[in-house]
């Protein structure tokens, strides 16, 4: 059995910028939970974001970016939730480090959580490939990161290295 990091949202806890959860309608998903040992967390509200709280998304870049300095994290307000995101992104982190976490299924599309594609940080609904804050810091620690449209990917690993 793996630990597993889970965003929160995925698990049906209310804790989206507007007060919502992501609906997952996947078996490989419900596998997953119902198999492994599952560690929740939104880094957005450790970070200290309230719920609800603005929409945000990268300007200038990526998740790599924002981590290396040189992009920003922006809520439509135009208020500048880099150090947020940055702390989440080190809580998590923290997190698998200490229950010794390989994997991780995060909320695509988020600027936090991000995995294959975030929105363009133009607030216009378009999305660029790239990876949030959190999935860019955990992948740069060999964390591997999914999300819920390919956590089938990762119900096979964990399948075959339980078959081994």
């Amino acid at each position: 059995m793996a630990k597993i990091l889970v965003s929160s949202c995925l698990l049906g806890c209310a804790v989206r910028y507007n007060g919502s959860h992501v609906e997952v309608h996947n078996n490989h998903f419900d596998w997953i939970i119902e198999t492994q040992e599952i560690v929740p967390l939104c880094p957005e509200v450790v970070a200290g974001l309230p719920v609800p709280r603005v929409p945000a998304e990268i300007s200038g870049g990526r998740g790599v970016e924002v981590l290396a300095g040189s992009a920003k994290v922006l809520g439509i307000n135009n208020e500048d939730l880099t150090e947020q995101f940055i702390r989440g992104a080190k809580r998590a982190l923290q997190l698998c480090l200490q229950h010794n976490i390989k994997y991780a299924v995060l909320t695509e599309n988020s600027p936090s959580c991000g995995s294959d594609y975030i929105y363009d940080g133009s607030f216009s609904g378009a999305k660029i490939v790239g990876s949030g804050v959190v999935s860019a810091l955990l992948k740069r620690e060999g964390i591997q990161v999914f999300n819920q449209n390919i956590v089938g990917r990762l119900r096979k690993l964990l399948e075959v290295s339980r078959d081994k």
